[in-house]
């Protein structure tokens, strides 16, 4: 192939992605273009004022709930352990109650109350969400358990929707720390829908990111870009990847209570399907760093390096096979809504690198590779 016909295929590519983005030309022209906020929920009041418990709400995602609740004109309290200070939205907590327990063996904060709507973000053990249901069927009206797509772990199939029977046994007795995670969530959503049956709403969200995350995922890409460089591309390029923006999920459980939503829902993103190419050209195209990319697509090559994934990306084989299948078509029916993924990693990487961030974090994070470790595997991957 001609290079003026390689570089001509090379840069539709990643035109494409940076549409993918919702970046537009411009930023194939190296400049991001300004970005309104894109919300399922206007700013304006809701038609009715809800009474909204959170528990939990200090994470990663509750914090963009409370501020989404906040806006649509909203009563939030929260029930914590009065330990973990929210890392986005600080000032939002200034305007909601605050409620001191522990999900373990002290309640009793929620005794004798009222409330709409229960978001149950917080559950780390089945019987939690068991003990909460039972105790507040009476006194809220909906209960939306935050659970997860990991109920269908294994992802043995593609296209997974809602009918899809999520996995109540463990057969790894405890060794697999997926299969235990998934069907601790599974035992939680039967909790919920037991105590308000058709009033539980259960929202699977799969991967999402954004600005306040707690595992460092997106931290990974935002600190790679702006080191630039070589770059390890990781798996092959249309590989399929999905990930959602933690305030697009944050509105859309608000979406849900405002509706008066019941039933089970997939949260994925994005929309339309992204490959792996188009997403890491797609962070190519905000940054101003000058990036190239070598892909190390062999999976043999990268499971003997040990190297399964870099969120959004996942070695599609085995048990994981399906992960980036997840169907979403309901959650697009009935409302769900996403910002482009280019305002996603730009707010990420202005938070990852503001005073919300300690020096420290930065300095130790959770990535799936160290830059001393790229370099090794892409030196390996030279030297077959």
């Amino acid at each position: 192939m001609s290079r003026s016909r390689r570089d001509f295929l090379r840069s539709s590519v990643a035109a494409g992605s940076a549409l993918a983005f919702g970046a537009g030309a411009p930023s194939v022209l190296g400049a991001v273009p300004h970005h309104r906020p894109h919300t399922h929920t206007s700013k304006a009041p809701a038609p009715r004022s809800l009474r909204i418990l959170i528990l939990g709400g200090t994470s990663f995602l509750g914090p963009h709930q409370v501020r989404a609740a906040l806006q649509r004109g909203h009563e939030v309290t929260i029930f914590t352990r009065g330990r973990t200070q929210p890392k986005v939205n600080v000032e939002d907590f200034q305007r909601v109650e605050h409620l001191i327990g522990d999900r373990e063996d002290d309640l009793g904060a929620l005794g004798g109350r009222e409330w709409d709507v229960v978001f149950d973000n917080s559950t780390r053990k089945w019987e939690w969400a068991r003990d909460s249901a039972q105790l507040l069927k009476d006194s809220a009206d909906r209960y939306l358990f935050i659970s997860s797509t990991g109920v269908y772990y294994p992802y043995l199939t593609m296209n997974i929707d809602e009918s899809v029977q999520p996995n109540t046994v463990d057969e790894s007795g405890g060794q697999d720390g997926s299969a235990a995670y998934g069907v601790m969530k599974t035992l939680g959503e039967m909790e919920a829908q037991q105590a308000f049956g058709d009033r539980a709403i259960i929202a699977r969200p799969q991967h999402f990111t954004g600005p306040g995350e707690s595992q460092d995922r997106h931290g990974y890409w935002v600190e790679r870009m702006e080191r630039g460089g070589e770059v390890l591309a990781m798996g092959r390029r249309d590989d399929p990847v999905m990930l959602l923006d933690v305030r697009d999920l944050a509105e859309f459980c608000v979406h849900l209570v405002e509706t008066e939503a019941g039933g089970i829902f997939n949260i994925a993103g994005p929309a339309s399907p992204l490959t792996q190419e188009e997403f890491l050209y797609g962070l190519r195209f905000c940054t101003g760093k000058e990036v190239h990319w070598t892909w190390v697509d062999d999976y043999e090559f990268l499971k003997a390096h040990g190297l399964h994934f870099a969120v959004p990306w996942i070695l599609l084989d085995g048990l994981e096979l399906g992960y980036t299948s997840i169907n979403i078509d309901k959650a697009l029916e009935y409302g769900l809504k996403m910002r482009p993924l280019a305002r996603t990693h730009l707010d990420t990487r202005d938070w990852w690198y503001s005073e919300a961030v300690s020096e420290e974090r930065r300095n130790s994070p959770r990535f799936p590779l160290t830059p001393g470790r790229e370099a090794e595997i892409l030196e390996a991957w030279k030297a077959r």
